[in-house]
C-alpha cells in the first residue's frame, strides 16, 4: 500500500490547532518534508491577512489549510486527483473549513462568496514547465479582484526570473516581498482591465498504429506530448481487444490506449487518469477521433472502483514512486473481471513482475527494443 509520511508545523494562532498535522504520500511534491517555497509563501500572505484566497497547486494542503484560520474564504486548486484527495483529508484533520477544487486550470474556479479573491498564493514545483507556470499565473490573476495580489515564491532553478517577467508583463506592480536563502516571494496586483494571455495552446499529433490512424490531443506538461512513445505504440501493437469487451485505459495520460481500442472494436472503454490536464486531453483526443469513451480523472482506479473490465492497458507512471504503483496494481487486480487480461508495459530495465503477478497469472510477455509489454490474466472469482 502507498508508503505514507506525517509532518508537524506549529500553529501561530489560538483560532487553530496547537500544532498542524499533515499527511503525504508517494507522488505528491515533497512528501518527506515541507517546502521551503511553501512555508515562506505561508509566512508572507499570512502576515497580509486577506479575506480570501486562492492557493494553486495546493499539493496536500499545508498554505491553504493554515491559512484558514484567519481567512473568511480559502479555496485551493490541484490537477492531481492524488494530491487533491490527500489534500482535502488534511483539511479535515486540521479541523479547517478550506475548499479543494480538482480542476486543469486556476481559472477554472469561482469564490463562493465574493466577486473575486484578494489573493492567490502559488509555490510551482521544479519540475512544472515554464510555459504551465506562467498559464497558472495568469489564470490565477484572473480570479482576482483587481487590485487583489498573486504571491508567487520560487527560486532560480524553479524558473523565478522567468515568471518574474510574465508577473511584470501581465500584473501590476511587481517587487519582491519576502526573500529567505535562495528563495523570494514576488506580489503582483490584478490590473483593472485584464484579459489573461495564453502560454499553453494544444496541439494535435497524428500516428498511425498497425494501419490505424489516431488523433491525439496533447499539452505541454504531459507525458511524451509531441509523439506517441515507444512504450505505448509496442503496448498498442500487441494488444487485443474484442467486440463487447469493457477496456480501462488505466493512467491513460491523453488517451491513446482507449482511442486505439475504440478505433479497432466495437467496446465500453473507460479511460482515466490522476491528472485533469491529460483527461481535459483525453476528451478531445476522442472526439478528433471519432470514436466514443467514458472520461474519469481520480487517483488510479479509485474513479472506476464501481466497475468490472476485461480488459486493462496500462502504461504506468513508473518515476511516481513505489507507493503509486502499488495503489495502481492493487486497484486494478480489484476492477480485473474474472478471465479479464491486463496488458502493462514498462522500461526493460525494470521488473515489475512482483507487482504483476498480485493483478494475476502472467500469460505473455512481448519484448521491444527498449520495452516489455506483460499480459497477466486474472483468475478466480471477482
Amino acid at each position: 500500500m502507498t508508503r505514507h509520511e506525517e509532518l508537524t508545523l506549529g500553529s501561530r494562532t489560538e483560532d487553530g490547532p496547537e500544532e498542524y498535522r499533515f499527511r503525504t504520500a508517494d507522488g505528491l511534491h515533497s512528501p518527506e518534508e515541507f517546502r521551503d517555497a511553501e512555508l515562506l509563501l505561508l509566512e508572507t500572505v499570512w502576515d497580509q491577512a486577506p479575506k480570501s484566497a486562492l492557493v494553486v497547486q495546493a499539493n496536500y494542503g499545508v498554505v491553504g489549510t493554515v491559512l484558514d484560520a484567519i481567512t473568511a474564504e480559502v479555496v485551493m486548486t490541484e490537477t492531481s486527483a492524488r494530491a487533491a484527495r490527500i489534500c482535502r483529508a488534511n483539511v479535515d484533520r486540521n479541523g479547517a473549513d478550506a475548499r479543494v477544487e480538482l480542476v486543469a486550470s486556476p481559472a477554472d474556479i469561482e469564490p463562493e462568496h465574493t466577486d473575486g479573491f484578494a489573493a492567490a498564493c502559488f509555490a510551482p514545483a521544479a519540475y512544472t514547465p515554464i510555459p504551465v507556470g506562467k498559464e497558472r499565473i495568469a489564470g490565477a490573476l484572473s480570479t482576482l479582484d483587481p487590485g487583489g495580489r498573486l504571491y508567487l515564491a520560487a527560486r532560480t532553478e524553479t524558473g523565478l526570473n522567468r515568471y518574474e517577467d510574465c508577473l511584470g508583463a501581465i500584473g501590476a506592480g511587481v517587487e519582491t516581498v519576502q526573500k529567505h536563502g535562495k528563495e523570494r516571494v514576488l506580489a503582483a496586483e490584478r490590473p483593472a482591465e485584464f484579459e489573461p494571455p495564453t502560454y499553453v495552446t494544444p496541439r494535435t499529433i497524428e500516428p498511425t498504429v498497425d494501419g490505424i490512424p489516431l488523433s491525439l490531443v496533447t499539452l505541454p506538461g504531459l507525458f511524451s506530448p509531441t509523439e506517441l512513445d515507444h512504450g505505448t505504440r509496442l503496448l498498442l501493437e500487441c494488444a487485443t481487444v474484442e467486440d463487447g469487451d469493457r477496456v480501462l485505459d488505466l493512467a491513460c495520460g491523453y488517451g491513446a490506449a482507449g482511442v486505439y481500442a475504440a478505433s479497432v472494436a466495437d467496446v465500453n472503454v473507460v479511460l482515466t487518469d490522476d491528472d485533469a490536464r491529460a483527461t481535459l486531453c483525453t476528451r478531445r483526443s476522442l472526439d478528433a477521433s471519432g470514436v466514443e469513451g467514458t472520461v474519469v480523472t481520480g487517483d488510479g482506479t479509485r474513479g472506476v472502483a464501481d466497475r468490472q473490465f476485461d480488459r486493462i492497458l496500462c502504461n504506468p507512471p513508473t518515476h511516481a514512486g513505489d507507493g503509486v504503483l502499488t495503489d495502481l496494481f492493487s486497484g486494478a487486480a480489484e476492477v480485473l473481471a474474472a478471465g479479464g487480461r491486463m496488458s502493462v508495459v514498462h522500461h526493460s530495465a525494470l521488473d515489475l513482475d512482483d507487482l504483476l503477478e498480485g493483478v494475476g497469472s502472467i500469460r505473455d510477455r512481448e519484448r521491444g527494443e527498449e520495452h516489455t509489454v506483460v499480459t497477466v490474466e486474472a483468475t478466480g472469482s471477482r
